[in-house]
């Protein structure tokens, strides 16, 4: 399940990004270039490298943050976006109520509490794949990524909690008619920031995606 985010929240994301570096992605050289091509093609251009954790730190990704000051942070933004029924909202952007729908397992899920937001391709992953070489403002960035529908999912809190920070070669949602659609915005998510993947996850999704329709992918370039 998908909702397009507000025009607003995607120019306050863009402000936070820095000019274009040597990490780009291949298929779109410069922050806010956009592509289309086939998933697997996009696969087939993503860089592999081997992975290094070295030095990271969940604190190194800055979030969730107000962007736009409208006392709504990250978080709330996702959860009032992706609502199937909408909460209500109090003082200080509190949330009550509501209704959501968890596409990793399939559930409906009543009230925010139960609910993660997660990173479609979790911050260590981004570390290892690249960003430690990013700037603090450039993480800050991709942890608060709402100018992509594909980045930041309500889901349940179970869910999240059982994938970690796993990639595709290890983990993939428990709801089987999802996975298709999962592999397919991991890749757009990593050719969004020009991040790499290592032999087994290219193994594993080139594995995956011979099986799901190779349908065209829209990225915009973050950076």
């Amino acid at each position: 399940m998908r909702f397009l985010r507000t025009a607003a929240a995607a120019a306050v994301f863009a402000a936070l990004l820095v000019p274009a570096s040597a990490h780009a992605a291949p298929a779109a050289a410069a922050p806010g270039d956009s592509v289309t091509l086939p998933v697997r093609e996009a696969l087939a251009q993503l860089p592999v490298r081997t992975e290094d954790r070295t030095g990271y730190e969940r604190t190194k990704f800055k979030h969730w943050i107000d962007a736009d000051r409208d006392g709504c942070n990250t978080r709330a933004e996702v959860l009032k976006a992706e609502a199937v029924v909408a909460p209500e909202q109090g003082v200080g952007c509190k949330l009550t109520g509501g209704e959501w729908y968890s596409p990793y397992d399939d559930r409906y899920i009543a009230g925010p509490s139960g609910l993660d937001i997660d990173h479609l391709v979790p911050l260590a992953e981004a570390w290892d794949s690249g960003a430690s070489a990013w700037t603090a403002k450039e993480r800050e960035a991709y942890a608060n990524d709402l100018g992509d529908d594909r980045a930041l999912i309500a889901v349940s809190a179970a869910s999240n909690r059982s994938k970690a920070d796993q990639d595709p070669s290890t983990w993939l949602p428990p709801a089987a008619g999802y996975r298709c659609q999962y592999v397919t915005d991991w890749v757009a998510d990593k050719t969004r920031w020009g991040l790499s993947i290592d032999t087994g996850e290219q193994a594993a999704l080139t594995e995956m995606l011979t099986a799901c329709p190779n349908v065209p992918v829209t990225v915009t370039a973050a950076r």
